[in-house]
């Protein structure tokens, strides 16, 4: 195993495989169709992933290998020249928002060290609550949602009112949703994708305070890393959803009532993410296309430094083919 450090030059290198992903994607927006949509962003990430200058495993994929042909948990990505690494991707996080043409739909892939992203198991879902710097060391996943909405406002230096929570729109989030609004913060119901919004909730201007609920421990894991880039954090809790698969979680030596952090979903100093735009939403804006071209909005991230670039790239999809032998049209 090489012990290489990820070099600072993959963040841009990663860029490339998430923005073929959002163009691949980008022309399934509003057909219905959401199926369409995740095969084409995966076939699109795929095909870029084997350019990279890694040794990748993707820890966090479309599921194992018997239930997705590519980009499944296990699988090796990368060219094997760079560092050792673990790879988490999400071609398409927003399926159903896609082909609906909902906002939030994003492409991403997040890298870091190797054996140091956090394995879920079985476990499906995860209790999350998502903030910015401000808010990390103020909330409290075991404390009510009434209390951290009044931690963070105080930490922010505004009152409740203020305070905007992103949550997904689900029958279980009723009660959530309930208590949130009686503690005056303004909801804002989403119909799927929270990494966008965990990652919002961290960058200013986006009017995102607070991600909070039960959603995919894949993109908890995910928005670990990219809050380790960006700053704030996240604290989650595993949400078995029966018996059977709290027995599953028990067995592997893993605590559902366990709280985990940011650094436990993450351990890793030197993270690297990259998300582009699908549809147009809080973070990034969708893919744009043109007469024989697309403009992408990507957002790239790397821990170690800090830094935080925005990426809008001019694409002329003719010259793309003819290198790639892939179809963007």
């Amino acid at each position: 195993m090489s012990a290489q450090r990820p070099d600072r030059n993959l963040a841009l290198e990663l860029v490339r495989v998430t923005e073929a992903a959002a163009m691949a994607a980008g022309r399934w927006v509003g057909r219905g169709d959401k199926n369409a949509a995740d095969q084409a962003a995966v076939d699109g990430m795929r095909a870029m992933l084997d350019s990279v200058s890694m040794n990748g495993v993707v820890v966090i994929g479309e599921g194992e290998k018997d239930e997705a042909p590519m980009l499944y948990n296990g699988e090796e990505v990368g060219d094997g020249t760079g560092p050792a690494v673990d790879v988490a991707v999400d071609p398409l996080e927003g399926t159903r928002l896609t082909a609906l043409g909902q906002p939030n739909a994003i492409a991403v892939i997040a890298v870091a060290e190797r054996g140091t992203m956090f394995f879920p198991g079985a476990a499906v879902y995860m209790e999350k609550i998502a903030v910015g710097p401000q808010g990390i060391d103020a909330v409290d996943i075991t404390a009510s949602p009434t209390e951290n909405v009044a931690a963070v406002a105080r930490a922010k230096g505004v009152s409740a009112r203020e305070i905007s929570v992103v949550v997904l729109e689900r029958d279980r989030h009723d009660d959530l949703i309930a208590e949130l609004r009686d503690a005056g913060a303004k909801v804002n119901l989403i119909r799927d994708g929270d990494v966008a919004p965990a990652i919002a909730a961290a960058s200013t201007g986006t009017g995102v305070d607070i991600l909070y609920g039960i959603g995919g421990t894949p993109e908890g894991v995910i928005s670990a890393a990219a809050l380790k880039c960006v700053g704030g954090g996240i604290q989650g809790r595993l949400w078995p959803r029966d018996d059977d698969e709290r027995a599953k979680l028990e067995d592997a030596g893993l605590d559902p009532s366990r709280v985990l952090t940011t650094d436990d979903l993450v351990t890793g100093n030197d993270v690297f993410v990259a998300a582009t735009g699908v549809t147009t939403g809080s973070l990034l804006r969708g893919v744009r296309y043109l007469p024989n071209g697309a403009v992408t909005d990507s957002i790239v991230m790397r821990s170690r430094s800090g830094t935080v670039r925005r990426v809008e790239a001019t694409h002329a999809l003719d010259k793309l083919e003819a290198l790639t032998g892939r179809e963007y049209r």
